[in-house]
């Protein structure tokens, strides 16, 4: 079971470390995804690590400011959120994947999902 936490209230600027975390599974041999999906719109991915090689990816929205990574003594992957905008208010999800293109491919791919975690950046 999967459970994403870390969210929070921040002012824009801020950072937050959200973690993903597994109980009664290792996430080292999964490609974890995490998403976000803000009001009105459509879930997105935000970034992914991939399990054959811990590689990443990450959208062009948050490049340069977010940072996806493994945590294999807490069974974690965190994402560490830097300089967050309020654009970035969302609930943000974890999910696992067995697909080796599931960092490009579809969020279908992605077929295990944490329940959320808020964050919203907002003075």
């Amino acid at each position: 079971q999967l459970q994403a936490s870390g969210g929070g209230l921040v002012q824009p600027g801020g950072s937050l470390r959200l973690s993903c975390t597994a109980s009664g599974v290792s996430l080292r041999g999964y490609t974890i995804g995490w998403f976000r999906q803000a009001p009105g719109k459509e879930r997105e991915r935000v970034s992914c690590i991939r399990a054959s090689d811990s590689s990443t990816t990450s959208a062009d929205s948050v490049k340069g400011r977010f940072t996806i990574s493994r945590d294999s003594a807490k069974n974690a992957v965190n994402l560490q959120m830097n300089n967050l905008k309020p654009e970035d208010t969302a609930v943000y999800y974890c999910a696992t994947s067995r697909h080796i293109y599931a960092c490009s491919g579809s969020q279908d791919m992605f077929l295990s999902w944490g329940q959320g975690t808020l964050v919203t950046v907002s003075s």
